[in-house]
């Protein structure tokens, strides 16, 4: 498994992801049905956690890296209206300890794949629901590990995107490689960042990360131990049923009261 490195990816993060808005009505949906406040595990760079601020949530953010949290402060900074909102905790997941008991928790867009292996998940999914209010939820938003996915992690290098303006106003290409362990549900991703420099020559920057991935009756499973009981699971991002052909996994479940 892969040590990761994010620094490097917070200082790319916003390139791909800053702009994503495709699951911001499903946590706005669910704000509004329990009220503040509300906790992200994995909170990176403050994409969902300002937005939901904005909205009107008090809204406590979790991260275990300082450089994806220096970035959600410094946007935080540009928005004086929010401080009072907002709380930022660095903090590993599995043994974050809080003052305040929450309405809402969740992992976005993959984020709780980033936990090393079963007990590490099952341990966060533990620390969550010490943090909730008895009926309070918790949402999954996980990838769907069909088998297309899966054997595309080969090792092959790919060219993900190329972005006209990186974070120091030059063009930057992403390529990446990622590796697949079946044994143990892990895919070993490395990506390479080159930023293109004035003179013609490019200067690299190597992120890599695993994502230890689930499937559905595992991830129920690990809920129900957690002392979840999961209220629904959908396949995208507007609560569409689960089945064969969605693209993500997404588990809403319920702390008991």
């Amino acid at each position: 498994m892969s040590e990761p490195d994010y620094a490097t990816l917070a200082r790319y993060y916003d390139l791909e992801h800053g702009a994503f808005q495709d699951d911001f009505a499903l946590y706005l949906g669910f704000a509004a049905r329990t009220g503040s406040p509300l906790l992200e595990f994995g909170c990176g760079t403050g994409r969902l956690l300002l937005a939901l601020a904005e909205a009107g949530y008090d809204i406590t953010g979790v991260d275990v890296s300082p450089a994806m949290l220096d970035l959600a402060r410094a946007k935080l900074a540009g928005r004086p209206q929010l401080p009072g909102k907002v709380s930022l905790v660095q903090a590993d997941a599995r043994d974050v300890v809080l003052p305040d008991r929450f309405a809402l928790a969740f992992w976005a867009l993959n984020s709780f794949m980033h936990l090393a292996n079963q007990a590490d998940q099952l341990r966060a999914l533990e620390r969550a629901h010490a943090l909730l209010r008895g009926g309070g939820l918790l949402i999954l938003d996980l990838f769907l590990p069909e088998p297309q996915l899966l054997a595309e992690a080969d090792g092959r290098l790919l060219h993900d995107a190329t972005w006209p303006e990186g974070p120091d106003g030059r063009p930057v290409v992403r390529l990446s490689s990622r590796r697949l362990d079946l044994a143990q549900q892990v895919i070993d991703v490395t990506y390479f960042y080159d930023e293109l420099l004035p003179d013609g020559r490019s200067r690299r920057y190597v992120a890599p990360f695993s994502m230890r991935y689930l499937y559905r009756f595992e991830a129920e499973l690990l809920l129900a131990r957690a002392g979840f009981a999961v209220e629904g699971l959908y396949g995208s991002y507007e609560l569409d049923d689960f089945d064969s052909g969605s693209e993500r996994l997404i588990f809403v479940a319920r702390k008991g009261t």
